[in-house]
Formats: C-alpha cells, sequence, structure tokens
C-alpha cells in the first residue's frame, strides 16, 4: 500500500484511518516472523463516556518520541502473585515472588548455567490469582500465548520450564564456534515440557498494566485507575478479556504502560459473515506496548486495537509478535522505506492531554 502524504503531514493527521504496514525481512532469519499487515491509525479516538479523572501530580514525560522505547524480548514470564504491588526488586520481595525469580534466574539469568546474552526473557510479577498450591506457582508466557499452572518451585521445573519454552529454537550465529554440547545445553528442547504441568492456551485477549508502587509511584498511582477503567470498558463491550496490573517493565516515566496481548486466533470478539476471523484479527498473535495510556484512552485503545485491530501509533512504545518480529522498528522502518527517508529517525509527536 502506498503512502501518499509527506511524514510531516502524517503527523498532523488526525483521523482515525488505518493504514496497513507490512512486515519487513530482518537480518537475523530466527526472529523473522510472516509478512503479514500492521493496520495504524495514528491518534487514538476521543472518548464517547465520561472517564476516571487522571491522577493528578505526576510527572509524566510527555516530550520523548514513544517509539521504540520497549527494549526487545523474546518470552515474558508472567508470574501469578495474587498481589498488586511488589518490592523494587522482585527478588526482595520475599515468598514465592522472590523464590521463583531467583530460582529461574540462576538457570538463564547472567552468570546462570543456560544463560544467553541474545535471549531477552522478561520476568514480570502480576496481580493475577495466585496458585492454590503449596510451593508453586502459575505462570503465563508471551508470545507463546500459554498458562502453565502450579510450577514446582524446585531446578529441575526451571530447568524444564527454560529447555521447553524460553531457550531460542536456533541459536544466533554468534554462537557457531562454541562446541556441540554447549550449543545443545543452550538450545530449546520441545520434550522438557513432559515435566511440568500441561499448558492451557490463552484464547482471550490480556490487559497488562504496570502498577508497581513500589518502585516508582507514577505507575503506582496509575496503575489502579486504568485497571478499572479498562474492567468497565471491556465489560461495556461484551469482550471477555484478563485485566491486570504487573511488575517494573522500563519507562515509568511514560505512565500509564500498558501491554495488550491478542492470542492467535483472536478476531475481535466477532465473526465475519463468511465465518472467518473480524477485523480485530490482524494483530492476533502479538503484543502491543503503550504508554502515556491515561483513562481517556482506554476506550480508544479497546476499540481500535482490541477490536479493530489496529496500532494506535500517539501511544506506540513497540510490540512482538509470535515467531519472531519487533512491531515498533517495522512500523518505524516501513514508514521510511514509503517516504524513502533513509535512516532519519521517525518521531511520533505525543498528542496534548487535556487538562484532568
Amino acid at each position: 500500500m502506498s503512502f501518499p502524504l509527506s511524514l510531516p503531514r502524517l503527523l498532523r493527521v488526525r483521523t482515525p484511518w488505518p493504514r496497513a504496514l507490512r512486515a519487513l525481512s530482518t537480518t537475523r532469519p530466527r526472529l523473522q516472523s510472516p509478512i503479514h499487515p500492521i493496520p495504524y491509525t495514528e491518534a487514538c479516538p476521543s472518548p464517547t463516556c465520561a472517564c476516571a479523572p487522571t491522577p493528578p501530580g505526576l510527572d509524566i514525560d510527555r516530550r520523548t518520541p514513544l517509539l521504540n522505547t520497549m527494549a526487545p524480548y523474546t518470552e515474558q514470564v508472567l508470574l501469578c502473585t495474587g498481589k498488586a504491588d511488589w518490592a523494587s526488586n522482585l527478588e526482595d520481595d520475599g515468598g514465592d515472588t522472590a523464590t521463583f525469580v531467583k530460582g529461574l534466574k540462576r538457570v538463564i539469568g547472567k552468570g546462570g548455567e543456560a544463560f544467553d546474552p541474545f535471549t531477552n526473557v522478561l520476568i514480570t510479577a502480576s496481580s493475577l490469582p495466585a496458585s492454590p498450591a503449596a510451593d508453586t506457582t502459575t505462570a503465563y508466557l508471551f508470545p507463546s500465548f500459554q498458562r502453565i499452572p502450579a510450577i514446582r518451585h524446585d531446578a529441575s521445573s526451571f530447568r524444564a520450564l527454560a529447555a521447553a519454552y524460553l531457550k531460542p529454537e536456533t541459536l544466533h550465529p554468534m554462537h557457531a564456534a562454541l562446541a556441540p554440547a554447549h550449543r545443545a545445553a543452550l538450545t530449546r528442547d520441545p520434550a522438557a515440557a513432559n515435566a511440568l504441568p500441561a499448558p492451557d492456551p490463552v484464547t482471550h485477549p490480556v490487559i497488562l498494566i504496570c502498577g508497581h508502587g513500589g518502585r516508582d509511584a507514577r505507575c503506582g498511582a496509575m496503575g489502579p485507575v486504568l485497571q478499572r477503567q479498562f474492567e468497565e470498558v471491556l465489560a461495556r463491550s461484551g469482550t471477555e478479556a484478563l485485566v491486570a496490573q504487573i511488575s517494573h517493565i522500563g519507562g515509568h516515566k511514560y505512565a500509564g504502560n500498558v501491554i495488550v496481548y491478542l492470542p492467535p486466533g483472536w478476531g475481535g470478539g466477532s465473526k465475519s459473515e463468511s465465518g472467518s476471523e473480524g477485523e480485530g484479527g490482524r494483530l492476533a498473535g502479538c503484543g502491543i506496548w503503550y504508554g502515556r495510556v491515561g483513562p481517556e484512552q482506554v476506550e480508544g485503545v479497546v476499540a481500535e486495537t482490541v477490536l479493530k485491530g489496529r496500532v494506535v501509533g500517539e501511544l506506540l512504545r513497540g510490540g512482538v509478535m509470535q515467531g519472531g518480529g519487533n512491531v515498533g522498528r517495522l512500523v518505524e522502518a516501513q514508514l521510511k522505506e514509503e517516504r524513502g527517508e533513509g535512516e532519519a529517525r521517525l518521531r511520533l509527536r505525543p498528542r496534548a492531554r487535556a487538562a484532568a
């Protein structure tokens, strides 16, 4: 699809018309995703209903461009802790959360037996209900879209989790000089899943909001407000989804920080007359990161991203795709290519927020 507008003119457009951005090839085949368009709308629509007020007095960075402020990662391990705040460092939180984080980091963390500097795994706590079984933790994996219940807190389980789900299927070319045994130890082994409880596929959207007040007061203030707003908007739209607060994901100055995971096969909660996926399915299998989300943007994020499958440009920090692919880089590269801008940096300007 061609983009006839110049970049400055594009950035002045405030209509919610989508743009389909095609995924480009990368120089790292192991992270390549299937080619499919990334529908895009620059501006988040204004709300149609009254919203909760934004907490006052928060020092939010509204000047720095958001695009590509997400640190790339291969998998997010989301721990179900049953609480909405944690110590600044999860390893100091105590109890099951600290036990799990320390145990998994002994396998894949820096200095761990299976540490791979080219495979970045996020370990994040969430407010989703904790496992009822003693000495176990339930974890979600994104963008694998799997829920693994009651993982035991022992070394063999942590090794199995890493081997079955977190190690790369194909090693980075820089590992070519390693001994075969070392390469094998760093490579995924699906058979290791047999040592863990059977996973359940995630079939509905999952919306994660940083509410880590123990790390930064801005997210601590925004998290609960946004969680309630998302739950209300989703209920009004009749959309079944999980909404939870999570621990630090980087970029507190961009609060509220939100991740929207749309599972494979998601069709925006509707089916077309032919029985195929609805228009919302165009982001199925993706995780979209947004920043500077206030209560007044929640309705727009649900409408555009969850239901219509469109990325909201003015809020976009980045995103991941199942099978590999960085949504932010793909959006940036496509816009550059269409305008012949070479290495010029794309800057999506934040829209001024109305006073609360």
